[in-house]
């Protein structure tokens, strides 16, 4: 899903994020980062805001932890919490035309979380089998590159009326039967099987090998990206229209939780202008 042939690439950008426990858990294992950074800092956003990519690139990225007791709260902040320290070593890729360097910077990023996962679950017995989904976005200008590993989800709703499209792969046997046209939606969704994942950062796995691409972008491009919490609630039908409509997540979160509530609910959206 590669393209990139406007010769002016979006510059300008919105975003909105949400964060909720849902309505039968009392600690959130969900987090969500948005920052921007260059070459010489890195900034924190706020939950929503403005941006412009002119003047640096952006992150953003949801992460669901898991865990017992509350080692899944920290697994997801250890996933948000690293992506700070690599990313502004990375700036001014785009001027390098992305030849290969991203999915390095991406891949390398994804091993460094995955290797501080499973070091305090060697030597902390509560944190033993800590792992975490990470769902990321990398702003740049004509870009929207990605890294994913677990089942939060990537969502791409193009300009122009085209549908909406899951960039990101469940990393779960069921995933993969939808993807091969085995499972419809609905059985997918009630599928016994639909929470054991094949994939995570930490978690007691040897390797870690995350699904990462780019998507060329244009102006009045959105994205979401969002926890599994999310699409137990809502159906893509019901997502893809709210997303249409706009950025603003709180509606959708809360939506999801009314709907479901049982696990912890996350949306993180952005739009190119």
């Amino acid at each position: 899903m590669e393209h990139a042939d406007d010769p002016a690439p979006p510059l300008e950008l919105s975003w909105s994020g949400m964060t909720h426990p849902g309505r039968f858990r009392r600690n959130n294992e969900d987090s969500f980062l948005a920052l921007t950074f260059d070459a010489r800092e890195i900034q924190h956003l706020g939950k929503f805001g403005d941006g412009s990519l002119a003047t640096g690139d952006y992150v953003f990225a949801v992460s669901d932890g898991m865990g017992g007791a509350k080692s899944g709260e920290f697994a997801s902040r250890i996933a948000v919490d690293k992506i700070t320290k690599l990313m502004p070593l990375s700036y001014g890729m785009a001027a390098q035309h992305l030849d290969g360097g991203f999915s390095d910077v991406l891949r390398e990023l994804f091993e460094r979380i995955h290797a501080a996962m499973s070091e305090l679950g060697r030597h902390y017995e509560e944190c033993s089998g800590m792992g975490a989904t990470l769902s990321l976005c990398w702003l740049m200008p004509g870009w929207v590159c990605f890294a994913h590993i677990g089942d939060s989800r990537i969502y791409y709703l193009p300009a122009g009326g085209a549908p909406m499209v899951q960039v990101s792969h469940d990393h779960s046997h069921v995933g993969w039967l939808r993807r091969q046209g085995m499972l419809n939606e609905r059985e997918a969704r009630s599928h016994p099987g639909r929470s054991s994942l094949s994939k995570v950062l930490g978690g007691g796995q040897q390797v870690v090998d995350p699904q990462i691409g780019r998507v060329g972008c244009a102006p009045g491009d959105r994205f979401l990206i969002c926890s599994d919490g999310l699409v137990d609630g809502l159906w893509d039908r019901r997502i893809a229209a709210a997303l249409a409509e706009g950025i603003d997540v709180r509606a959708l979160v809360e939506a999801a939780v009314h709907e479901s509530g049982r696990d912890n609910t996350t949306a993180l959206a952005f739009e190119l202008r």
